[in-house]
């Protein structure tokens, strides 16, 4: 079993959208969260403690998270997908993205 974290700024389009398509699929739990103050659902320690492999959506999300949770992320799987702030949730050019860029990993 994989255990999926996905991540971005505020949790509310790019890291729900990948939830939501690979909390489906076979062997893969997911979960999401975001960094910025206002996230809908912040980062938590637990989460990352909890997670096998950690996609973010971009390359500062990885500098704070390291800051953050140094911790929690020793031996952690991390992969940055370069995935800007330019889709809405379930977008399909958003979801066609992240299909390309994280299934690859969870093989």
């Amino acid at each position: 079993m994989h255990r999926v974290l996905f991540i971005c700024s505020r949790n509310r389009l790019r890291s729900p959208t990948a939830e939501q398509i690979f909390s489906g699929r076979n062997g893969i739990e997911t979960d999401s969260g975001g960094l910025a103050p206002d996230a809908d659902s912040p980062v938590t320690p637990d989460q990352v403690q909890w997670a096998d492999v950690i996609f973010v959506m971009e390359k500062s999300h990885k500098a704070r998270l390291g800051k953050r949770f140094r911790a929690q992320l020793n031996g952690k799987r991390m992969v940055c997908l370069d995935i800007p702030d330019n889709y809405t949730f379930m977008q399909p050019e958003l979801v066609a993205l992240l299909e390309k860029k994280v299934a690859p990993h969870l093989r």
